[in-house]
């Protein structure tokens, strides 16, 4: 017999390496979570219920997958069921918002110092975050005679919108800001901050000199907004402080008053966050 046909007959079967095995398991298995919480983004003001046969359409999974993806939300409690297969946004999330309102360093170093912005200025103020390619409001603290729709606790808005957010684009590294001009180029013309990318720059660089933003009417007509910068220990760039009110309300006097009261706020949570926060010294999160 001729040995080379023999062993090449014989030849084992080649077996897939078993690290390569396992990356492809841990692939599957964060994309089956990131199709499971992305439940949860279909649930919003104008559509807070939905049927299983929606839920499963809306993300073209199987049916077998969706029933499953369906389950582990409800066993959990992010969703839960009320009638007829359909679902609303569950009780847990209410539980890990408490959670989040006595432990979130930003939550709680904004709390008094908002409390002194409000009385000094007289005017509703907000603290905000950086969420990716968004601006997330986290605690707000209303007059009165606060403006109708004012931006409020868990309501998302534009990177390059509002005085909130526009605040933080100058303090991002370098990269991300290349990054988000390449990506957005049109909407940062839109939004006033500059034709070109050495435009965009020119103008960050004034904002970041003067330490504050101030908009009006960008979101509620004759409202203005100013906000300034807020920081991690390490100089990190988490957030914004500002504070909002009727134009009308704003001598130039008081805007100036305004704006000295707002960056003094900035910094006095950037040394409270310093002060009492635990694995909050992070880099700003990717953006765009």
């Amino acid at each position: 017999m001729d040995t080379k046909r023999s062993l090449k007959k014989n030849k084992p079967l080649s077996v897939e390496p078993v690290d390569t095995i396992e990356d492809g398991a841990a692939l599957a298995a964060s994309n089956s979570l990131a199709r499971t919480l992305g439940i949860l983004n279909l649930f919003t003001p104008a559509a807070p219920l939905w049927s299983t046969e929606a839920i499963i359409q809306s993300h073209g999974m199987s049916r077998s997958s969706g029933y499953r993806y369906i389950k582990a939300l409800a066993d959990v409690g992010l969703i839960a069921p009320v009638s007829n297969g359909y679902y609303i946004l569950g009780p847990r999330i209410v539980e890990l918002d408490r959670q989040i309102r006595q432990c979130d360093p930003l939550y709680i170093a904004g709390g008094p110092v908002m409390k002194e912005l409000v009385t000094e200025t007289k005017h509703s103020a907000h603290l905000c975050a950086l969420f990716s390619g968004a601006v997330l409001c986290v605690r707000e603290r209303l007059t009165d005679d606060s403006p109708a729709n004012l931006f409020t606790r868990g309501q998302t808005r534009p990177l390059f919108q509002g005085a909130a957010s526009k605040i933080i684009l100058p303090y991002l590294r370098p990269h991300q800001l290349r990054s988000l001009h390449a990506k957005h180029a049109s909407a940062i013309a839109a939004a006033g901050l500059g034709s070109d990318w050495s435009a965009f720059r020119a103008t960050l660089a004034k904002i970041r000199t003067a330490g504050y933003t101030m908009t009006v009417g960008e979101f509620n007509p004759g409202v203005i907004g100013i906000s300034a910068p807020v920081f991690n220990s390490e100089g990190h760039i988490l957030g914004s402080i500002g504070i909002a009110g009727a134009e009308s309300h704003f001598t130039r006097a008081e805007k100036d008053r305004c704006v000295t009261a707002v960056i003094q706020a900035g910094e006095q949570i950037s040394e409270r966050i310093g002060a009492i926060s635990v694995g909050i010294d992070r880099p700003a999160r990717a953006v765009g």
